[in-house]
């Protein structure tokens, strides 16, 4: 396996002057056109320059961008967590994602000089969107990912043939979900997704499986019980890149994460003709962080996967890292077949 850096905050522009750039992480990706095509969450926060405030961005839907003052020194507000200010009636995140289209010919030098975005819009993106995926059907490329609002977290979709002109579907699943990623083709004559639905005060993170005639429309949802890891602890799973079919059936690469929010990437082989069975899976972590840039930043030891690209034998996976960068890890198919076993 070969690790790579590949995208540092410092390699963007803020999409506002009294913005910053924070991190650039989390992407999706496909080859079109000849090239690699990434869409890179970017997260951003209000340039701190109010001895007396708190300044905080979000959306408001009909107004645009607008940045929210709370005072630092109110008992009202938990500014112990550098990612959530709390407060009796409203949380706040203290930065706001969007996204960025990118391109490579390489699959390693990206070009952020075109300053493509993909802003928050609507109710549900009130505090950015997060964590692309992207799916192609045919001549359509299906984007799921997080909208994040007081509302909640929220699923929703954005369709495209040309990634210049979009349609927006909104919300395809119930709240609170993240973690969606839709399967490439029919399977049995129904489209597949992966999602994460958040706990009641009885469940668990798990990864559940959704059916789809439409690709618009979701049910028959069923937990994937057998893809939380045992080789480490756990608290948590969800779906990371899309799903690839190979000569054994669907490979899914996700991610772990430990109480502590420690992360790593781990593998799992589906039934081609059904993803609820599991035929494989990681007997141990395929990608954990060990590398200095996966261990410190913005958050520690956190590797976390939207996309990946198949090449001959060979895969490239893209991850986040600390929520702050994006690096990538090539390995071999095999090098991934000799760590599974069967169920």
């Amino acid at each position: 396996m070969k690790k790579m850096l590949l995208i540092e905050p410092k390699n963007l522009e803020p999409s506002r002057k009294d913005f910053e750039v924070i991190g650039v992480f989390n992407p999706g990706i496909v080859k079109f056109n000849d090239e690699y095509l990434m869409i890179a969450r970017v997260a951003e926060r209000v340039k701190q320059d109010d001895p007396e405030h708190y300044l905080v961005p979000h959306y408001v839907h009909g107004k645009g961008m607008q940045i929210i003052k709370l005072p630092k020194n109110s008992p009202d507000y938990d500014y112990s967590d550098s990612r959530i200010i709390k407060n009796h009636q409203k949380n706040y995140l203290t930065s706001i994602s969007h996204f960025r289209i990118v391109r490579s010919k390489d699959g390693l030098n990206f070009d952020f000089s075109n300053n493509e975005f993909i802003m928050p819009s609507g109710i549900y993106e009130e505090y950015g969107i997060e964590d692309p995926r992207i799916t192609q059907i045919e001549d359509k490329y299906y984007i799921t990912y997080s909208a994040v609002s007081s509302c909640g977290i929220n699923v929703s979709l954005k369709v495209t043939k040309d990634f210049i002109n979009f349609t927006q579907f909104g919300n395809i699943l119930h709240s609170d979900n993240k973690d969606c990623v839709i399967f490439p083709e029919k399977i049995n004559d129904k489209y597949y997704a992966l999602h994460r639905p958040s706990i009641s005060q009885f469940g668990k993170l798990d990864i559940w499986t959704a059916e789809s005639n439409n690709l618009i429309n979701w049910g028959n949802h069923k937990i994937m019980l057998d893809a939380r890891v045992t080789y480490t602890e756990s608290s948590r799973v969800g779906s990371g890149a899309v799903p690839i079919l190979t000569d054994r059936g669907w490979l899914e690469i996700y991610h772990s994460a430990d109480i502590h929010d420690h992360y790593h990437l781990t593998a799992m082989l589906l039934d081609k003709d059904d993803p609820n069975k599991i035929l494989m899976k990681s007997k141990q972590v395929l990608i954990q962080p060990t590398e200095d840039y996966e261990r410190n930043g913005f958050v520690k030891d956190v590797v976390f996967s939207c996309g990946l690209i198949k090449e001959e034998d060979e895969i490239i996976i893209y991850y986040g890292v600390c929520d702050e960068r994006i690096a990538c890890a090539k390995l071999t198919i095999d090098e991934i077949w000799e760590n599974m076993e069967v169920l």
